[in-house]
């Protein structure tokens, strides 16, 4: 008895839930103008409790009758009320249906569960505005993208070797896949940020954004807009240091995740570098805050053909850096993370960190991950030089500098 009654009171919670959101969503409306509030919902769900109770005595055939009268005469109101108020929606009436099988869920099954289930319809209720507004600013290109990346990784995934297929012992293209899926998830959260926030946070949010895609692009695009936006060098330039902070710490997570050993010997060498941007990028934001926010655009990257270019460069990195360390030693790979790093440090990274402590020495590993990090600092400080302004360029470059000694003595200390 006294489980049972523990059971209703959770039904009668999901119903009081629900109907809370229900009930705050149809505030404006008079009284006998809704169909269903806060009381409706509660009870609903409190039926919903009680007829699975019933299903203890009379079968399962008593709950599925009730449920079906109660569908039919709730829908009945709901449609009665669109009439009224002239507003064509079924999400009252399915979310009916769900907390009263969510009430019978919480007598005959797992409560944990039942309570879980119902925060997240009431979470979907109430996000629907901003759900409403993200769906109204994406493009056909953009369900394009992740839809044929869903279905390549879910149809073509199960399909590819998991197994090494060069004589190096090297490349395993399941595993590969992976790691581009990975990287490219990661650069479209930038992406979604800059499509949702760029305008209202302006730089800021773009640099931190084009960090997580691409700190070389944005460093380009900011670049660039220092001739279209006369006064805005101090901004821009914090921008693009910005986006270089958010690319170390990029560089550090996914190395981490992928080989836990190289977390010690990059910790402090990250870290340091990445204070010595980010408080110059801070103090270059912080002294400009009432110019212009320029937008950076970036493109999507979650395409189908820029996700099998990242996994062609990552498994030719790969590739590479096994033949050379295997005929040249440590200096070749050293060779091919600097060559790596002028355009782009993820796929040495990955490499590496999936190479270092097996076919490479941790060690090199390391350094070779510091190398390519290093090279692209002074790529972008370079690009920023020899594109955008000469502020930027002297802004850019100078706090570049300090970021890299710092890196380097953090390194040599340990």
């Amino acid at each position: 008895m006294d489980s049972l009654l523990i059971r209703l009171t959770v039904a009668l919670a999901v119903g009081l839930l629900v109907g809370l959101e229900r009930g705050w969503h149809s505030r404006d409306h008079e009284d006998g103008q809704r169909a269903a509030g806060f009381r409706t919902f509660a009870l609903t769900g409190l039926l919903g409790g009680v007829a699975g109770a019933l299903t203890q005595v009379s079968g399962p055939i008593a709950l599925g009758a009730i449920f079906i009268a109660y569908t039919a005469v709730f829908g009945a109101f709901e449609w009665m009320e669109a009439q009224t108020h002239r507003e064509l929606s079924a999400t009252s009436v399915v979310a009916g249906m769900l907390t009263f099988c969510l009430g019978a869920y919480a007598v005959l099954g797992d409560l944990h569960l039942a309570i879980a289930c119902a925060v997240a319809m009431t979470g979907m209720l109430a996000l629907r505005e901003p759900l409403h507004r993200w769906i109204a600013r994406l493009r056909w290109e953009d369900i394009r993208a992740v839809l044929i990346l869903l279905a390549m990784t879910f149809l073509l995934l199960p399909v590819l070797p998991n197994r090494m297929i060069d004589p190096w012992n090297s490349i395993n293209p399941s595993e590969i896949w992976l790691l581009a899926i990975m990287i490219a998830a990661i650069s479209f959260g930038g992406y979604v940020a800059i499509r949702l926030f760029g305008d209202r946070l302006g730089v800021t949010m773009a640099a931190i954004a084009g960090g997580l895609a691409s700190s070389t692009a944005t460093t380009l695009t900011f670049a660039r807009l220092g001739e279209q936006q006369p006064g805005s060098d101090r901004l821009l330039a914090g921008g693009i240091l910005l986006s270089s902070t958010v690319m170390l710490i990029r560089v550090g997570v996914v190395a981490t995740l992928l080989n836990g050993a190289l977390l010690g010997p990059m910790l402090f060498p990250l870290v340091s570098m990445g204070l010595a941007l980010g408080i110059g990028a801070t103090i270059l934001l912080i002294g400009n805050p009432k110019n212009a926010h320029p937008q950076i655009v970036i493109t999507n990257p979650l395409e189908l053909g820029t996700a099998l270019k990242l996994a062609a460069v990552i498994a030719m990195v790969i590739l590479l850096s096994q033949v050379v360390h295997h005929w040249i030693g440590d200096a070749g790979v050293m060779a091919v993370a600097a060559a790596s790093g002028i355009a782009d440090v993820d796929a040495v990274t990955i490499s590496m960190a999936r190479l270092g402590g097996h076919q490479i020495d941790l060690a090199t590993a390391t350094h070779a991950i510091g190398t390519t990090v290093a090279v692209n600092t002074v790529s972008k400080a370079v690009m920023a030089a020899s594109v955008g302004t000469r502020k930027i360029g002297l802004y850019v470059g100078v706090t570049s500098t300090i970021a890299l000694l710092a890196g380097f003595i953090a390194l040599f200390l340990i």
